[in-house]
């Protein structure tokens, strides 16, 4: 039998199940029960304190929300598509629970303040773990880059070799970023952090509600200034989504390289068993299934994001159906975020560096030819000739399979004779490593420096 709603009362008919089915969010808006039951106390808790209510009625309201809640985490509570949102099977439950009382518990606010409520609520609460959760990768990072300062590796631009790098120094790059992820959804709070509830419809209310109270009891920081506004806006959410597209970009960016490094043609680290797989058909296989999957599920956040603000574009104030859109990207960002973080994490913890081979792959590699150049320029040669003249030298080498320490000091003099044999104690990867003393450069000094002050930012949090 088609159900008739709770808004019928203008409706002659009351739609057959495949519409009502179709316009349902229910089987998607669960996940905000708690937030929903949340978001009800508060309201019915500032009804009391204005009078709006009786405090008899406020009283059962708020006794039957907490039985709901109650039976909530229990697993007890039954949603049903007849009832449309979660908004509506809260009600109809609380109906069951304590009678037609209940439906006093929707003055003075609508469906759009309320689904706004919930969608601040649920972003709002979940930020904290997100931050958390970086900040356990970005202690894992830093522990790692502390037994790692003195591991000498080849730095890359193109994916060729540039100059060699300190392992701890390339790990504390992806701490600085993860740092600007933190930072942005620190800043994310101050728009998840305001409270919609009393805005109803869009227009505000008659009722004499206290909007400044239910934000305080919902621990949000202030009221949306605006009703218009206030159920119309899903800025929050597209701050949350584009954070959390630009953090699986820096994790698909770490993937990426464990991938290359764990190799066999490179072989600079090895995974631990628990984050790979191997093949059913080549024995020998060991994948790094966990950095491809965290690097594929970039792209689905990516589409989280690129969805709502597809949803978003032209919508015209204030609440349209469009915008029930608006949590599905939401909720699989939160589950797709914050697994992938933690699964970096336990990679990183239990990845194991060898040390030697990415030494060895420092030499013979032509990296030392900078180092080259600007000992050229400290004897008084320009440094763009000397640029082209250890250009030339390399080309040679590369002719001849001759490095560039392996050239006899009197070819060296040839070019200048103020090179003396200190040339070759430069061009070793370790000295060239240790010389980059500028502030944020590779040195050991330097890399300890920054895993000083990292140690200091998280001893803060």
């Amino acid at each position: 039998m088609p159900i008739k709603r709770m808004w019928g009362g203008r409706f002659e008919e009351a739609g057959d199940d495949f519409i009502n089915n179709f316009g349902a969010s229910i089987g998607l808006d669960q996940e905000m029960a708690e937030e929903d039951i949340h978001g009800s106390l508060a309201h019915v808790k500032m009804l009391k304190a204005t009078n709006i209510l009786s405090e008899n009625d406020a009283d059962q309201i708020i006794a039957g929300l907490e039985k709901l809640e109650q039976k909530l985490h229990q697993g007890k509570l039954k949603f049903s598509v007849d009832n449309e949102d979660i908004h509506m099977n809260i009600e109809a439950l609380l109906t069951e629970e304590i009678g037609p009382v209940a439906g006093k518990l929707h003055t003075g606010r609508s469906r759009n303040d309320q689904v706004a409520t919930d969608l601040h609520l649920y972003v709002n609460e979940r930020l904290p773990l997100v931050i958390q959760a970086l900040r356990n990768l970005q202690r894992v990072l830093v522990n790692k880059a502390e037994e790692n300062v003195e591991t000498i590796m080849p730095g890359y631009t193109h994916m060729q070799h540039a100059q060699p790098i300190s392992y701890g120094h390339y790990l504390m790059a992806y701490f600085q970023m993860f740092q600007r992820d933190i930072e942005r959804f620190e800043f994310n709070k101050q728009h998840t952090s305001i409270s919609p509830l009393g805005a109803a419809a869009l227009a505000g209310t008659t009722f004499p509600i206290d909007r400044e109270l239910s934000s305080q009891l919902l621990g949000f920081n202030q009221p949306y200034a605006n009703s218009l506004d206030a159920v119309s806006d899903r800025d929050f959410v597209l701050e949350f989504l584009s954070n959390a597209s630009i953090l699986m970009m820096h994790l698909s960016r770490l993937c990426e390289e464990i991938i290359y490094w764990c190799s066999y043609e490179f072989n600079y680290i090895e995974l631990a068993d628990e984050y790979s797989t191997g093949s059913s058909i080549m024995p020998q296989k060991k994948n790094p299934d966990m950095a491809e999957l965290i690097r594929g599920k970039s792209g689905r956040v990516y589409g989280d994001l690129v969805g709502l603000l597809t949803t978003m574009k032209s919508l015209p104030l204030a609440y349209n159906k469009d915008m029930q859109e608006d949590k599905e990207g939401v909720f699989d960002a939160v589950k797709t975020i914050l697994p992938s973080i933690k699964i970096m994490a336990g990679m990183v913890k239990t990845l194991h560096v060898h040390k030697a081979r990415m030494e060895h792959a420092t030499h013979n590699d032509f990296s030392n030819a900078t180092e080259l150049a600007d000992y050229l320029a400290t004897k008084g040669i320009p440094f763009r000739q000397a640029h082209e003249i250890v250009g030339e030298l390399v080309l040679q080498g590369l002719k001849t399979g001759t490095n560039l320490s392996d050239i006899p000091l009197n070819k060296y003099q040839e070019i200048n004779p103020k090179i003396q044999k200190d040339v070759y104690e430069c061009l070793k990867p370790k000295v060239a490593v240790e010389r980059r003393q500028s502030l944020g450069g590779t040195s050991f000094t330097q890399v300890r420096e920054q895993i000083k002050q990292a140690k200091e930012l998280l001893a803060n949090h």
